[in-house]
Order: C-alpha cells, then sequence, then structure tokens
C-alpha cells in the first residue's frame, strides 16, 4: 500500500467537528490518514469508513496526544500503514467556558495540558518526522482577537499555541516544512454549540458580515490550502471566520 501513496495526513481529532472535515477534505485530494481520536472509536471509524468508501485510505488511531508516545505512536502508524507522515493538522482542543474569576484551576490547567501540551508533544514529534515538503498545521481561535468574556483560559492557550507555531516555522529551517496555525472564529461543532441557548447562537451568526456561523468544510477549505499549496505561507495565523475580527 505505502508504494502507492504519494502524501499522508495525520488528523488529530479527526473523529468530529473540523477535525473530520479536514480529514474528508484531504483525502479527497488524495492524501492518506490517520484519523486520530481520544474516547470516541465509533465516530473515528466512521470517519475512516467515509473515507474508503470514496476510494481513499485512511486509518484510525487513539489515544490522549498530551502524552508524548501517544504522538509519537500517531507517526509510527502513519509509517507503518503508508510510509510516512507529510502532513500534521492537529485539532483536538477543548473549550471550558467561565469567567476568571470564577475558574477553578483545575480546569484551567486542564485546558492548557491539553490544548498547549498537547499541541507541543504532537508538534515535537512532527518536527522530527513529517517529510520534506510537508505541513504542520496546528489550531488557534478568533477569540485571541474577539477577546470574549469567559474564554479567558481557552484564549490563553491558543495564544500560546500561535507562539509555538512561529518558533516552530523558524526552527525548521532548511527542512523545507511549513507551520502556521488557523484560527476560526465561532464554528457550528459539538465543541461551540455546547451550553449556548438557540437565542445566543442566533445572535453570534447574525453578528457575522455573512449572517451565518461557519461550518467545518468552511475551515478544512484552508486546511487544504495549508497542507497542499501554499509553500509561501509559512509561520502565519489565518484567521477564518468570514470577517466576524
Amino acid at each position: 500500500m505505502a508504494s502507492t501513496i504519494e502524501r499522508v495526513a495525520i488528523v488529530t481529532g479527526g473523529s468530529g467537528g473540523i477535525g473530520r472535515a479536514s480529514a474528508l477534505r484531504l483525502a479527497a485530494d488524495g492524501m492518506a490518514v490517520v484519523v486520530h481520536y481520544n474516547g470516541n472509536r465509533e465516530r473515528a471509524d466512521e470517519t475512516v469508513a467515509a473515507i474508503i468508501d470514496s476510494g481513499g485510505h485512511a486509518v484510525a488511531a487513539g489515544g490522549d496526544v498530551s502524552e508524548e508516545e501517544t504522538a509519537e505512536a500517531l507517526f509510527d502508524a502513519a509509517e507503518r500503514e503508508f510510509g510516512g507522515s507529510d502532513v500534521l493538522v492537529h485539532t483536538a482542543g477543548i473549550m471550558p467556558l467561565s469567567p476568571i474569576a470564577d475558574l477553578d484551576l483545575e480546569v484551567f490547567d486542564r485546558v492548557q495540558r491539553v490544548n498547549v501540551r498537547g499541541t507541543f508533544a504532537v508538534d515535537k514529534i512532527a518536527a522530527r518526522r513529517i517529510r520534506p515538503g510537508g505541513a504542520i498545521i496546528n489550531f488557534s481561535t478568533s477569540i485571541t482577537r474577539l477577546q470574549t468574556p469567559a474564554y479567558g483560559a481557552y484564549a490563553a492557550s491558543k495564544a500560546a499555541v500561535e507562539a509555538i507555531s512561529l518558533i516552530l516555522a523558524r526552527e525548521l529551517r532548511g527542512r523545507d516544512v511549513t507551520v502556521n496555525t488557523v484560527a476560526p472564529g465561532p464554528t457550528a461543532t459539538p465543541l461551540f454549540l455546547d451550553g449556548k441557548s438557540p437565542e445566543l447562537i442566533e445572535r453570534i451568526a447574525g453578528s457575522n458580515p455573512f449572517e451565518r456561523l461557519g461550518t467545518p468544510d468552511d475551515v478544512a477549505e484552508t486546511v487544504a490550502f495549508l497542507a497542499g499549496p501554499a509553500r509561501w505561507v509559512n509561520g502565519q495565523t489565518l484567521f477564518v471566520n468570514g470577517g466576524a475580527a
């Protein structure tokens, strides 16, 4: 199988939302995909099945990517199944909301562990194992620009992701590997919709120039751009939000 595949992508959080849309989009571009999940194997298997049914190649791999062993295992799976890895799309993250004054510090620590340490761990392995001509695509959020109340812990974690990405882009000088960050605005995913009233969702959607929420497919188009033709885009944060910020 490895000899027939030109490019291979690893998508963390690939079982749902933006991760699933990105996995399907990259597969449509002819990439083999390692679909990562952490706790929802059934959804990951559904993503894999959808790719295979469309004539592509995919496997599922699970675990907590904030653990270095899990991150390494994703790249091992890509090499074992498809011969190596060319693209990392790191969408996995969590977003508990609370005013800073009320936030339990244990929750704060969990957000930083998943969102910051998770990015650092998977990027660390990617920096060693992504092949020349490849791309590392991390995920931030437009909240770092919108600065919406109750998002303090989340915004702090994603600002760190942006800094990690720019530094890594510079550290990979001479490797022909790009490192960029995608920063979506309000997007209709379970992560965003959870806990919000229909009235609040309608108000947020109406504030956008397009008068709607983004979709996972909207964001996946930018992922495909960075994973493929965007070789001169490096060390950047791309705000993908329809003009919300």
